[in-house]
């Protein structure tokens, strides 16, 4: 559940807001870069006694302007959201790009928007930020504006460490071959996905003794390589009730299947937790599933023996790997 207040479009931004420290950008990844822009927004706000803004756009420009090339989501909205709420962003407001600003010139974006409906005392950006129609107007220029209108601007460079830039491209990267240290380095946290747990093929118990947690999600949703990972899984407090031994928000260790369960001829991908030392019924909860480590990549195996062999090993190695993490 996020409390932080939401304004979908322009028109819904409050006309008795007051001063406001804002912080834009897509914010795809709310990664370890982002973190700097969202800390230097909520810092000055808290100083200035203000409200904290992110503006971020929904759908993704680049589907907008560009649709073939448009990037799978690191992040769902909600969780967005939930991230900022968490780091003190007070309000956020989300752009379409379909319907707002997309045809605005640099300096109608800054009076309308920035000056006219946000009251922005301060800015933060990052140093690649662009704005306005054909993304003419530059962090530079945005400095000057502000100096123009009456409203500092805090140009953040871009976070580079260990001589790679942090960065959604590179952490869609990392995910796709199933990189998954790599990834949780740069977003600063464990990548997860959250979605219903719903029936699969249902061998998993009955066949096999390794009963599963199944989620499917949309091809516009990252999730990682095709593999067996180590991670967490965590029912999502509904206030429905869960039949077993699991609570809602508590995070349990799980061997995570990732892909087309080859050895079944399966061909949907899927995520498919394996709960360990846990018996609930999970089936319509709402669950986040957060990724560790990568155990093996997938493979398909020639008997079911084979299989079960190589799930047993799965769940020690991924005894071993979140024991350490603990």
């Amino acid at each position: 559940m996020v409390s932080v207040d939401i304004w979908y479009g322009i028109d819904n931004i409050p006309t008795d807001l007051g001063p406001t420290s804002v912080t834009i950008g897509v914010f795809d990844g709310l990664h370890r870069g982002h973190q700097q822009l969202v800390t230097r927004a909520v810092k000055y706000a808290r100083d200035h006694k203000e409200r904290a803004v992110m503006v971020t756009f929904d759908p993704h420009p680049v589907s907008v302007f560009l649709p073939e090339r448009a990037p799978v989501a690191v992040l769902t909205m909600e969780r967005r959201l939930q991230l900022a709420e968490e780091m003190g962003i007070d309000a956020v407001l989300v752009i379409d790009f379909t319907q707002e600003l997309r045809g605005a010139q640099p300096r109608e974006y800054v009076e309308d928007l920035l000056v006219g409906r946000l009251c922005a005392e301060h800015v933060v950006v990052g140093e690649n930020f662009t704005f306005g129609a054909g993304a003419a107007g530059t962090a530079p220029a945005l400095a000057e504006f502000g100096a123009e209108l009456g409203f500092s601007v805090d140009i953040v460079p871009l976070l580079n460490d260990d001589g790679e830039r942090i960065c959604s491209t590179n952490i869609r990267a990392a995910l796709e071959r199933g990189d998954i240290v790599r990834a949780n380095w740069a977003l600063g946290r464990h990548f997860s996905v959250t979605g219903p747990v719903v029936r699969g093929a249902g061998r998993g118990g009955k066949e096999l003794g390794f009963p599963t947690a199944n989620q499917y999600f949309p091809e516009s949703v990252a999730i990682p390589a095709d593999g067996v990972y180590a991670g967490w899984f965590v029912i999502e407090p509904t206030g429905a009730p869960v039949e077993g031994d699991m609570e809602p928000g508590v995070p349990y260790p799980a061997a995570i299947s990732v892909g087309t369960n080859p050895t079944f001829g399966d061909e949907e991908r899927s995520v498919e937790s394996f709960v360990l030392d846990r018996d609930a019924d999970l089936y319509g909860h709402e669950a986040t599933v957060r990724f560790v480590d990568h155990v093996r990549d997938m493979e398909k195996f020639n008997s079911v023996e084979e299989l079960l062999s190589a799930m047993a090993r799965d769940v020690e190695r991924v005894r071993d790997i979140l024991a350490r993490e603990s």
